[in-house]
């Protein structure tokens, strides 16, 4: 879950949506002269305010990223190829972009991507993004494999829940909301791929575990790997349409500082060997704990 906070928090928030948005530009997911979702979207899909959607769309127009013209949307009027063979292109503001990266392994003929955390929120976004390119004719995988951990349903999780009362069933149910919808979101996109007869092969499988995720991570071909841990916030939280705010204890999702890491010729390498843990450390959860 994607959350905001006032105050510095509230800017930080602000700069890590604008971030998100950049990625999705340099990575061609908004390619160029085309309108960005609506502010209205975007404020949800992100898990934040539309206050804090509008600042970040008034920096990218700064910069010239985008042009805004009220009543028409936000239209991309710059973008920038980035590459995941520069681990440096992707930074922005120090933290590595997630977009390119899928962007990327979804230009590929063969798609393994393994992926453990604490909802599909954010995956569903960018995997529907991809699924508009191969539509369009700009990409064409031939084979999509996607493997996801979810935390169990039914676990008591810390996160989220409301501060003074954390026997408050109601974040925890609006997580499992959330995670229902957009889980049910990303595997239609992928089946209708297949269904549709754009995709050859497509497998899709998702387990549960019952451990609570502190770190998100994304594997992809079983040699890059992106790692990012998840930072305990406080933030405001509307209920019942929004007519009860709370005060919850959450965790930051989007924006999260996500680290590169690649696999080399040198099996000692830092990238390599920290490809290999995280990968034997999946394969281990999946096979002896997930169900």
């Amino acid at each position: 879950m994607d959350g905001y906070r006032t105050g510095e928090a509230g800017g930080r928030e602000f700069e890590r949506v604008a971030d998100e948005l950049r990625g999705r530009m340099a990575g061609g997911a908004y390619p160029l002269r085309s309108f960005l979702p609506s502010q209205r979207d975007l404020a949800e899909e992100l898990g934040v305010s539309r206050g804090t959607v509008q600042r970040a769309l008034r920096e990218l127009a700064d910069e010239g990223w985008i042009e805004s013209r009220q009543g028409s949307g936000s239209r991309v009027v710059r973008t920038q190829h980035v590459r995941s063979s520069a681990a440096e292109a992707t930074r922005l503001r120090g933290a590595v972009c997630l977009a390119p990266f899928i962007s990327e392994a979804f230009e590929q003929a063969e798609v393994a991507l393994d992926v453990h955390t604490l909802t599909s929120e954010s995956l569903d976004a960018h995997i529907r993004l991809q699924a508009e390119r191969i539509r369009g004719g700009s990409i064409a995988p031939q084979r999509i494999t996607l493997r996801m951990l979810l935390p169990d349903p039914t676990l008591p999780l810390p996160y989220p829940r409301v501060m003074d009362d954390p026997g408050d069933p109601r974040l925890r149910d609006r997580l499992r909301t959330i995670t229902e919808r957009h889980t049910t979101s990303l595997l239609g996109a992928l089946r209708d791929l297949r269904t549709e007869g754009l995709v050859p092969s497509v497998d899709v499988r998702i387990r549960h575990t019952p451990l609570t995720p502190t770190f998100k991570l994304y594997l992809f071909n079983d040699v890059e790997a992106l790692h990012g841990v998840y930072e305990v916030i406080e933030r405001p939280v509307a209920l019942g349409g929004g007519d009860e705010v709370v005060r919850a204890l959450d965790v930051l999702g989007l924006g999260a500082t996500l680290t590169h890491h690649e696999k080399t010729d040198d099996p000692s390498s830092s990238g390599s060997v920290f490809v290999d843990s995280m990968r034997q450390w999946f394969d281990s959860v999946w096979n002896l704990l997930a169900s």
